[in-house]
């Protein structure tokens, strides 16, 4: 089979699998990735991402992954909404689910696919393998190289057929595909995904401290949120679709056709008060198969309390009182946080009081001392 040829049926094979986009580019066509990623290290903005550190040689330079590799074959599944996700916000009694965590775990979906896909590959000569958001791979970069799409002001990859809303995976394989051209920005003068971020995470166009992004601090960050961050994250309990949906390019996306990764109606902006009374294993049966369950019940207990405190509604407050004499620590803290924004400090001192097991809670304790120090200011 020529390389014309076996490219053709690639892309034939991956269409059938339910990808939108198929591209092709070279391992060698992204130079400016690695130093991209040692500027972004070097100011900390990967935070707590330790393990963007750990193989950035790997990443900045793909050929150094996989040195036999020839060409590199994206692809693309949309998974746009059927509304705008902002909608969610608007409830803040309810939580807001990031789009992507709504349906079936975008991982398990796709890398099954480009399994299928490089299997092909395989039986034409040409060894591959599969990347999906879990290695070592610059998957944006090469999407942008492969003519995809382009890396917009927010950092994530932008479609002039499908706006932001695109998941990626990448083939690495050892035939010699023609390749496809790149993508070129046509962001313009918009910032509008800059506005629209409600922590301020962008210091520039094109660039993210992750630090301060709510999709690192409900995912990632580990702990305690930091105090100068709650109000901001509102009642966004798993990510945040704000900037990618201030996309102008957005019009012309269209909903998702993939049935896996489409949004369950119970995720779909879910109460907050029956998301506080989850236990470990209710969590679990409500997020089966879903991203969400990664973080675990205490981290995503630690989200939903801070919504709560954002909420607004003091009839939540008893939602926020029956943690506190939760197993976790930062579960505990976050309780009392989320009550001090919702009724009086004394009334949370009282609660806390009444439900304390533990002799020393110095964390919980700080947060309920921080509260009446801000109630006397």
């Amino acid at each position: 089979m020529t390389p014309e040829a076996l490219k053709a049926d690639i892309v034939r094979r991956a269409a059938a699998l339910g990808f939108d986009v198929v591209r092709v580019t070279r391992p060698d066509a992204i130079p400016q990735a690695a130093s991209r990623l040692a500027r972004a290290l070097a100011d900390g903005h990967h935070g707590t991402m330790g393990w963007l550190a750990e193989r950035a040689e790997w990443r900045g330079d793909p050929q150094a992954l996989w040195p036999e590799a020839r060409s590199v074959v994206t692809l693309a599944m949309n998974y746009a909404p059927d509304r705008d996700p902002r909608v969610a916000l608007q409830t803040p009694d309810r939580a807001a689910i990031s789009v992507y965590a709504q349906g079936d775990d975008y991982h398990e979906v796709i890398k099954g696919r480009l399994k299928q896909v490089a299997g092909a590959l395989a039986a034409a000569g040409a060894p591959a393998k599969v990347f999906v958001d879990t290695a070592p791979v610059m998957e944006k970069p090469l999407a942008e190289a492969a003519g995809v799409g382009w890396q917009g002001k927010h950092t994530n990859l932008v479609s002039r057929d499908f706006g932001s809303w695109l998941f990626l995976g990448a083939i690495f394989t050892t035939a010699e595909l023609p390749v496809d051209p790149p993508a070129e920005d046509a962001c313009g003068s918009c910032r509008a995904c800059l506005d629209a971020c409600p922590t301020d995470a962008f210091p520039a166009p094109y660039r993210l401290d992750a630090r301060r992004c709510v999709s690192y601090l409900t995912i990632e960050h580990a702990g305690p949120i930091p105090r100068e961050f709650r109000a901001g994250i509102g009642n966004r309990i798993y990510g945040c679709d704000d900037c990618l949906a201030a996309c102008p390019w957005n019009k012309f996306a269209h909903e998702g056709r993939e049935m896996r990764l489409a949004a369950r109606e119970a995720l779909k902006s879910p109460p907050l008060e029956e998301l506080a009374a989850l236990d470990d294993a209710g969590f679990r049966a409500l997020f089966a198969k879903s991203a969400v369950k990664r973080i675990g019940r205490d981290r995503f207990a630690r989200n939903v309390l801070v919504a709560i405190g954002n909420s607004g509604r003091p009839d939540l407050a008893e939602a926020a009182a029956a943690r506190l004499d939760d197993a976790s620590a930062v579960v505990r803290g976050a309780a009392v946080w989320a009550l001090s924004r919702l009724v009086p400090a004394a009334t949370t001192r009282a609660l806390f009081e009444a439900r304390r097991t533990r002799e020393t809670d110095a964390d919980v304790l700080g947060e309920w001392d921080r509260a009446l120090d801000r109630e006397a200011a």
